[in-house]
């Protein structure tokens, strides 16, 4: 008998998985905040509002890598674009929140500052209803999935693959970012957004609100998760590893790579871009630069560091990676892109399948408890 689709998602991770989860959640959604706001800050416990963002910025962080297994990992198809996406969920939310600021911006104009400056008289067409907070959210889903269904029809009906569909990820990317980089895009050229004020009214830099965003993220990394597991162990992730496996097999019997490679193509750049949508309120600016081929390939280092075709090495990839940016950039801003450099050539040729395969490896080398 057909089992139920709760039944499937609930079997999609064991008893360990589930438990993980459910601590994850517990710490994220009542730990924190109650170091936070109940703890003084002299307290050595206390939480601080810093380490809230970095972390909420993670989270963000770790929902691509997520996301860039599911097309890597599973389907073989490696992007050097995936900043696109994350960057457009970003800006499409971003231009509600610069919506938001109303009259309390330098120029007391309901137009955003970058345009009064910019001798604008009114918002462009494309702005039209970026004041409501449904009609943002439905852009951040849409934009990206549209922009990813267009690519990547074409580019898998073409059978571009391996190294060509990389570059011209990365050159998708790069165009994309010179075009935001023009003032007269109407996205505020190279500064991109910033200087935000507030969400349905309330305070984007309160205590509260910066709980808010950082437990919707911690939902959001979880529900990814639990949704990418169902996915891969699905009739339709078997197919698509087998698709990456050996796709001339796959079409003898029967089946068109396109459509399942399009699938979690566009379901890969969704999730980016609501990615992007939660990093934005938190670190306070999207511009440009979140566009650019370096950050598109330190995604890819993510997923490399972790482990591809695991779900979870990517996240701690992610973790991993930015915890030891966020210190070599404040003790040696020098030596960071060194260091990543270095750390993505001693993953390709010690660790291949990354921290989960050496962890994996290293618990088989024990062997069995006697």
């Amino acid at each position: 008998m057909e089992k139920s689709f709760t039944l499937r998602v609930l079997k999609s991770l064991n008893r360990k998985s589930w438990l993980a989860l459910g601590l994850f959640l517990a710490v994220t959604l009542v730990v924190v905040p109650v170091l936070h706001l109940l703890v003084p800050p002299e307290s050595a416990f206390h939480v601080s509002a810093y380490a809230i963002t970095l972390f909420g910025k993670i989270m963000c962080y770790a929902i691509v890598a997520v996301a860039m297994d599911l097309i890597w990992g599973y389907g073989g198809i490696l992007s050097l674009g995936h900043g696109l996406f994350f960057a457009l969920g970003g800006y499409a939310f971003g231009m509600y929140l610069m919506r938001q600021i109303g009259r309390d911006g330098s120029y007391q104009s309901d137009l955003p500052d970058f345009m009064v400056f910019l001798d604008w008289k009114k918002l462009p067409w494309y702005w039209s209803g970026s004041d409501s907070l449904w009609w943002v959210a439905f852009l951040v889903i849409v934009v990206p999935a549209i922009v990813a269904f267009i690519f990547g029809y074409f580019a898998f009906r073409s059978r571009i693959k391996g190294v060509y569909f990389s570059i011209i990820t990365q050159a998708l990317t790069y165009a994309a970012m010179l075009l935001f980089f023009r003032n007269e895009t109407g996205f505020g050229g190279n500064n991109g957004f910033t200087d935000f004020k507030r969400i349905l009214g309330y305070s984007i830099t309160s205590p509260d609100m910066r709980l808010v965003l950082f437990g919707l993220t911690a939902l959001m990394l979880a529900a990814t998760l639990v949704f990418a597991r169902w996915l891969v162990t699905s009739k339709f992730g078997r197919v698509l590893t087998a698709i990456r496996d050996a796709e001339s097999r796959v079409m003898f019997i029967g089946y068109n790579p396109l459509w399942y490679k399009l699938f979690i193509w566009v379901i890969s750049a969704i999730l980016c871009g609501i990615a992007g949508a939660l990093y934005v309120p938190q670190v306070g600016i999207i511009n440009p630069s979140e566009m650019s081929p370096a950050n598109s390939i330190e995604i890819a280092i993510w997923v490399a560091v972790g482990g591809r075709g695991t779900l979870i090495g990517p996240v701690i990839g992610a973790s991993v990676v930015n915890l030891a940016k966020s210190w070599f950039t404040v003790s040696f801003p020098e030596y960071w892109l060194f260091f990543l450099g270095l750390l993505f050539i001693l993953v390709t040729l010690l660790l291949p399948h990354g921290l989960v395969g050496l962890w994996k490896t290293l618990r088989q080398s024990r062997g069995p408890r006697t």
